[in-house]
Order: C-alpha cells, then sequence, then structure tokens
C-alpha cells in the first residue's frame, strides 16, 4: 500500500475516533467522497491497524443505530423553519 494512503487512512481513522464523527463529515473534511471514506475505514484501516479499526467501527456503529434520530431531528428543525417562514411572510 502507497505510504501516502496509508498515512491518510491513519488520519482519517484518528478523526473519526476523535471527533465522534460520521462518514459524511469526515469525507467533507478529507475531501474524498463518502464511498472511498467508507473503503477506508472498513477495509483498509482493518489491514493497517487492527487497534484503531475496533475504535472507529464502534463510532461507525454507534452512528448507524442513530441515524433514525438525527433523521427525525433534521426534519423537525426543517418545519419549524419553513412555518416560521410562513408566518413572517403573512405577516408583511
Amino acid at each position: 500500500m502507497d505510504w501516502k494512503l496509508r498515512q491518510r487512512v491513519l488520519a482519517e481513522g484518528d478523526f473519526v475516533v476523535k471527533n465522534n464523527a460520521t462518514i459524511r463529515e469526515a469525507s467533507k473534511v478529507f475531501g474524498v467522497s463518502k464511498s472511498t471514506m467508507h473503503i477506508d475505514l472498513t477495509k483498509r484501516l482493518s489491514e493497517i491497524d487492527k487497534e484503531l479499526f475496533g475504535a472507529v467501527k464502534a463510532v461507525l456503529e454507534y452512528n448507524w443505530s442513530v441515524r433514525h434520530l438525527r433523521g427525525g431531528e433534521s426534519t423537525r428543525r426543517n418545519y419549524q423553519e419553513k412555518a416560521k417562514r410562513k408566518s413572517t411572510t403573512s405577516v408583511l
């Protein structure tokens, strides 16, 4: 495995563990696609560092288990903002 790729994968793993980040958040920070980030964190990291891989896997499993809550919260916020915009435009 290329040295640069190896360093990127380790940096991504450290970032996810330290920040409890989702794949989407980490991919934005490192400027790679979500697919690449997923491959880096699941396949490549398991070959490089088993201990870090275990920690990353725990974070990803947690994020997977609460994703329905995040989606519900996002939907609630969107409806609140829409109602707020509607009430301010109807007053004018």
